[in-house]
């Protein structure tokens, strides 16, 4: 009988071993295949994706990122909702959809607003009745845009707006076919460099950082440094006061979390490569304990940045035993205290009784009802007092009770003696 049960025993065993095991060799052989939306070829979101699906797939051989152009920010948001995209590089003023989560700030990127020297633009005012290169629509670069127009009441009939994409936008405003040409974009880039060295287009301030960020939070002040893109002549020729936003790498919240906290970790442990492909990418920090990147943290993302996180009692070890200190110097200080006015209590309470029994002593030789009628109303002043005192925790109710005895013995010695004085007043009558 035990044998034909353990027989079946063994091969359930046997088969669940070898199913494990299998599942377990599927899973370390598994290539994850990812594909994140970025925006134009010429983009520096193109740019960056390439040199981080590079450097991923060098330190982890099963993760697969393929790099595609979009139209930008607001297809890019679209393909993830979809789940036609795994990952997105989008700006930080984008609107998320819920499945949305961060994964990593990356690099700032800065409001250029460029102008020919004899377009007589030199604010953003100025753009009123100008020729305006703007990005495609649907881009971070066109939606920035329209917002900062709003904020310096330009309406669209104010000026004409040329969609170009980012080359033909450079190249006309090279060939001084516009007037002006607005882009986001980060620091150094190369295209940039080159229309404005090649041209006389001048970098246009863009200033009332604190009023913008009055309805646009998430806008930061930053400066276009001397020198910038081109440091000999050098170009731009002082610092220029601008504003920006910074890149987001976002993820679908259904992607494996071992696989975005790998790729957290390339961005971090392994950033000396990535720069070494995209320079821009030195300005990627780790975000700060607490920072809010405007969406949920992916829980791989989270993973990582919390692993070096000491637990909690290690990390307030100090504050919880200051704590500990405080609290045995307040519980020590409150028990003293509770002792001391105890003592005063029973002090008080203490002379009400001795107060009671020289009452009682002096009833003793008292010969006349008046003196008694006295004593008694003596003995109701102490209780009147006494009652206040309970009230007022001038004693406390322990010592209240001890007090209620000698107390009833002083007026049960009054009656006594009462009685005595008129019955020897009625003796006294008779003979």
């Amino acid at each position: 009988m035990q044998s034909k049960v353990t027989l079946p025993v063994v091969l359930l065993s046997v088969i669940a071993a070898i199913a494990f095991g299998g599942l377990w060799w599927r899973e370390s052989r598994h290539v994850y295949q990812l594909t994140i939306a970025t925006g134009s070829k010429e983009g520096e979101y193109h740019a960056f994706a390439q040199a981080l699906a590079t450097v991923v797939t060098r330190h982890h051989p099963r993760i697969q990122i393929t790099v595609i152009e979009s139209e930008g920010a607001s297809q890019n948001m679209e393909w993830l909702e979809q789940q036609q995209v795994q990952l997105a590089i989008v700006q930080s003023d984008t609107p998320t959809q819920p499945s949305t989560r961060a994964v990593a700030y990356l690099f700032p990127e800065v409001f250029h607003l460029m102008a020919n020297a004899n377009s007589g633009i030199q604010t953003v005012n100025d753009l009123r009745g100008k020729r305006v290169a703007l990005m495609p629509r649907g881009s971070g670069s066109y939606a920035l845009f329209q917002s900062l127009s709003q904020h310096y009441q330009l309406q669209e009939s104010d000026f004409t707006p040329v969609i170009l994409s980012p080359r033909e936008a450079y190249a006309a405003l090279g060939r001084g076919e516009v007037d002006a040409l607005f882009r986001v974009i980060a620091l150094g880039n190369p295209a940039t460099g080159d229309v404005l060295r090649s041209s006389r287009a001048t970098l246009i301030p863009i200033d009332q950082v604190a009023s913008l960020q009055l309805s646009l939070p998430y806008l930061e002040p930053m400066l276009i440094p001397k020198g910038t893109y081109d440091g000999g002549v050098p170009i731009p020729p002082n610092d220029v006061a601008v504003v920006g936003v910074r890149a987001v790498l976002v993820s679908h919240e259904d992607v494996n979390s071992e696989v975005i906290q790998a790729i957290a970790q390339t961005l971090f442990e392994f950033r000396n490569e990535i720069v070494s492909l995209y320079p821009r990418a030195a300005t990627i920090r780790l975000p700060d304990a607490g920072e809010n990147l405007g969406l949920p943290l992916h829980q791989g993302a989270k993973a990582y940045y919390d692993q070096d996180q000491p637990g909690f009692l290690v990390e307030y070890a100090e504050l919880i035993g200051l704590f500990i200190s405080v609290a045995i110097v307040l519980v020590s200080g409150f028990w003293q205290f509770h002792l001391w006015l105890s003592g005063r209590q029973k002090n008080r309470a203490d002379m009400y009784n001795l107060e009671i029994l020289e009452v009682i002593d002096q009833v003793q030789y008292m010969t006349d009802l008046h003196q008694l009628e006295a004593a008694r109303h003596r003995l109701f002043d102490i209780l009147c007092k006494v009652v206040v005192d309970l009230d007022k925790d001038r004693i406390s109710a322990e010592s209240f009770q001890s007090f209620t005895f000698p107390w009833e013995v002083a007026i049960a010695t009054i009656r006594h003696r009462e009685m005595v004085l008129r019955s020897e007043k009625s003796a006294s009558l008779n003979n």
